[in-house]
This record gives C-alpha cells, sequence and structure tokens, in this order.
C-alpha cells in the first residue's frame, strides 16, 4: 500500500509542481504587488496597501468596462445558450442532412478569435456598409462597431456565432443520453413536441444547462481577442466627464493598464479583483443551477 502511495504520488508530482509554479504562485505574488508600487522593473518596492484598489475604483474607464462586461455576459449567456439549444433540436432531429447541420454549426468554433475579429471587423465596416449604401438603408451606412449603442451587440452576435456551434454539441449530447423511451412514450400520450422540449427534454437536461452556463458565463467575462482585434476598445464616448472606451471590457482594461499605461501594480489590482468577481459569479450561478438540478 506505501509503494503504491509512492507511485501515485511520482505520477502526480510533476502536475502538481507545475501547477503550483505557474498558477499559485504567480497569483500569490500578484495580490501582493497589487499592494506595491511596483513598475514591472524596480526590485526595491514600497508597501502601499490598498491605495490600487482605491485608485481603481475612482477611474471611470474601470467603473465602466465592469459594467460594460456584466451586459455583455448576460446578452451572450442567453444568445449563445438560445442559439445553441435551437441548433441542438435541429441536429438531433429527424431532418434530412442533421450531420451535416452539426458539423456546420460548429465549424466557426475553429476560428481563433484573433482572426475572428479582423473578419468580422471588415464585414462590419466595409461589406455591411457598402451594403447599405446600395440598399439606401441608413441603419447599415454606420458601421455598427463604431456605435456606443451597438457596439456591445455587435460583438456578442459575433461571439455567439463562433460559440454557439460549441455549446450546440453539449445540449447535442445531452439530448442524445435521453432515453427513446421516454419520448416515445409522450409522443404516445399525444405530448406535442414544445410539450416533449419543455416538460420532457428540458428537465432532463439540467446538467447540460448548468454546463453550458458556466461556461458561456466564464468565457464572456475573459473575453479579451475578439474585443482586441473587432474594436479594440472603441468608439469613444464620455462617462463620468472623461473620454473612455465604449466596448473595452474588462481583461482588455487590464491590459492597456499594464502596457499601455505602464501602471503594472494598479493594474495587478484590477486583476485580483477581476479573478475575485468571476470567481464569485461563476459559484453563484452553478449553485443556482444546482439548485435547479435538485428540484427537477
Amino acid at each position: 500500500m506505501k509503494r503504491r502511495g509512492w507511485v501515485d504520488f511520482l505520477f502526480i508530482f510533476p502536475t502538481a509542481l507545475a501547477f503550483v509554479m505557474v498558477i499559485i504562485v504567480p497569483f500569490v505574488l500578484g495580490i501582493y504587488y497589487a499592494m506595491t508600487d511596483w513598475d514591472g522593473v524596480k526590485s526595491h518596492l514600497t508597501f502601499v496597501g490598498l491605495d490600487n484598489f482605491a485608485w481603481m475604483f475612482r477611474e471611470p474607464q474601470f467603473i465602466y468596462s465592469f459594467l460594460i462586461t456584466l451586459l455583455y455576459t448576460v446578452i451572450n449567456i442567453v444568445l449563445v445558450n438560445v442559439a445553441g439549444f435551437l441548433m441542438s433540436l435541429l441536429a438531433t432531429s429527424r431532418v434530412k442532412g442533421r450531420n451535416f447541420y452539426r458539423a456546420g454549426f460548429f465549424v466557426p468554433n475553429l476560428i481563433g478569435g484573433i482572426v475572428l475579429g479582423y473578419i468580422w471587423q471588415f464585414v462590419f465596416n466595409n461589406v455591411l456598409v457598402d451594403l447599405g449604401q446600395v440598399l439606401g438603408w441608413a441603419g447599415l451606412q454606420t458601421s455598427f462597431i463604431a456605435r456606443r449603442e451597438t457596439v456591445i451587440w455587435a460583438m456578442s452576435a459575433v461571439n455567439t456565432w463562433q460559440y454557439a456551434g460549441y455549446i450546440m454539441m453539449i445540449y447535442v449530447a445531452s439530448i442524445q443520453a435521453i432515453p427513446d423511451s421516454v419520448l416515445e412514450a409522450a409522443n404516445v400520450d399525444g405530448a406535442s413536441y414544445p410539450t416533449r422540449v419543455f416538460r420532457i427534454m428540458m428537465p432532463m437536461m439540467a446538467s447540460a444547462f448548468t454546463i453550458t452556463l458556466f461556461l458561456t458565463l466564464t468565457n464572456s467575462f475573459k473575453q479579451f481577442d475578439l474585443n482586441f482585434t473587432l474594436t479594440n476598445g472603441g468608439p469613444a464616448m464620455l462617462y463620468m466627464g472623461k473620454a473612455i472606451r465604449a466596448s473595452q471590457l474588462l481583461a482588455m482594461d487590464i491590459y492597456r493598464t499594464a502596457n499601455q499605461f505602464n501602471l503594472m501594480a494598479q493594474a495587478q489590482a484590477k486583476a485580483v479583483i477581476f479573478f475575485i468577481i468571476l470567481v464569485v459569479f461563476s459559484l453563484f450561478q452553478v449553485y443556482l443551477n444546482k439548485l435547479r438540478e435538485v428540484e427537477a
């Protein structure tokens, strides 16, 4: 038994060591740096306590980025999961060519976020604008990502186009795990298709909804590559009397604070708060979904 324990330890040790060195140690150091005047270079640091955190909550761009990230996350949770679920119903139905639909819906997820952003930037700034001029539609003649009232919706549409296929595959696996006898019995009893979906399929897919909502929430909160390439945080707008970027999400705000303004300690303080916010929202969402699983 002792020998087996040593063998298990030797197998786990490399992964555990990598996790500690890459995740735990940098995280602890990050908390320390967030309470200093660290600039990324000097080794003699001055402890400033919570000053960086206090500065962060007075900064208009951070406050707006937090609010717009919440809005972006809510929009994505709804759009991605509704689209993914509807596509999964089509891909598991008896419609001809359903395997083709599965592959087609999943393909956008294979495109990297950087490439995706540049492709859709061209679509929004050129294709749709030119189309609007040809058709005479005023709503299309100005790019959706150039208007602050539509930029977040445009980003959410692109993210849904890419990510819904991945979420669809989770729903497809969950639907296929439902016994055919249950659905056939409901069909014999005269239950309509919407009734079977809402009364039988969805309650039996509760665990899948927990997974997909969690993945969508975390993916939306951590969005960076699409934000960077599609809009670069623009367009500009006024908030709390200062010029800010209308579509700059939290991840990009942290990046710009560190790399553009060279405020390393302040950026690290934002990263710590970002981590806490993400953990709290994720745990709360999983807790609510687990309660629904028990009720179902």
